[in-house]
């Protein structure tokens, strides 16, 4: 039953990140057929530079996810796991306020940083105290 239940939540937590994964080759041939900016071309090799660099830390960190060795005891698993989504969170973040354009995005990468390292901070508290 306990397998069953990790699975599940497994399931939940790493669909979203291979969705992600998986949608960025659909994204990236969209983006190719859009007509041609007016933006420099080593402007656009340098988005390109840091957009695989974050595909490559996205793929890494879900690589690092699925090889977790389980403990069988479904908190710590969770606990463990959403620590490194959350790391690979902040990672990210961290990759679009050094190259990202966007106010916006920016801005919603501030507070992912602040958020994921409060909950990586909890996360790390009850781990310490559940070895």
């Amino acid at each position: 039953m306990k397998s069953n239940k990790f699975k599940l939540v497994r399931a939940i937590l790493v669909a979203p990140l291979i969705t992600l994964y998986l949608a960025g080759p659909f994204a990236h041939a969209q983006s190719a057929a859009a007509p041609q900016s007016n933006m420099p071309k080593d402007h656009m090799k340098d988005g390109m530079m840091h957009s695989d660099a974050m595909k490559k830390s996205m793929k890494m960190g879900m690589d690092s996810m699925q090889n977790m060795p389980m403990s069988g005891d479904t908190d710590k698993d969770f606990a463990m796991m959403m620590k490194m989504h959350h790391e690979q969170g902040v990672e990210m973040a961290q990759m679009e306020l050094a190259n990202g354009k966007s106010p916006a995005m920016k801005a919603i990468a501030k507070n992912i940083i602040s958020a994921q390292k409060k909950e990586i901070a909890e996360f790390e508290k009850w781990l310490s105290k559940h070895k």
